[in-house]
């Protein structure tokens, strides 16, 4: 008679393809609760900017700043912009009309998405030694930083 021996997983070393699985795995989680509020991924990306800062925030600063963390145009985050304001999530300040900043509508929509996210980050995230999370964010930021000079350099 014949045993099978049971065969152990092996942990891979972090590489392009795992950082990628991870990353998707984690927004397709993010995708499933940002299509129950009929919003998108840029949609929520840019609305967090705007939901951050600690006033008004200019236009194209947050244009900028989500260009560059999404790696995409900055006209194509002005459009992402103009959805959010056509929805009234996000209005022009009237002060001056320099800066964008949350309606209640967006504050409340920003809160129940990161509270949502923030219960399913808890179950996802559990029982991993804080050793370990330290260790995976200070490399994931050595990668980042890698990646974006590269970038930088094309």
């Amino acid at each position: 008679m014949t045993t099978a021996t049971p065969t152990t997983p092996t942990t891979p070393t972090v590489n392009g393809r795992v950082i990628a699985l991870a990353h998707y795995a984690g927004r397709a989680v993010l995708e499933r609760v940002l299509t129950r509020t009929g919003n998108t991924f840029n949609q929520s990306v840019t609305l967090r900017v705007v939901a951050i800062a600690d006033g008004p925030i200019e236009r194209d600063r947050v244009a900028s700043d989500v260009a560059g963390s999404l790696k995409t145009d900055e006209s194509a985050v002005q459009t992402t912009i103009d959805e959010l304001v056509a929805a009234k999530l996000v209005e022009e300040a009237p002060s001056d009309g320099s800066g964008l900043r949350l309606t209640a509508v967006g504050r409340d929509l920003y809160e129940r998405v990161t509270a949502e996210t923030a219960q399913i980050s808890a179950r996802i995230y559990a029982d991993i030694p804080a050793e370990d999370l330290a260790t995976a964010g200070r490399v994931l930021t050595l990668v980042t930083e890698r990646a974006n000079a590269e970038l930088a350099r094309m």
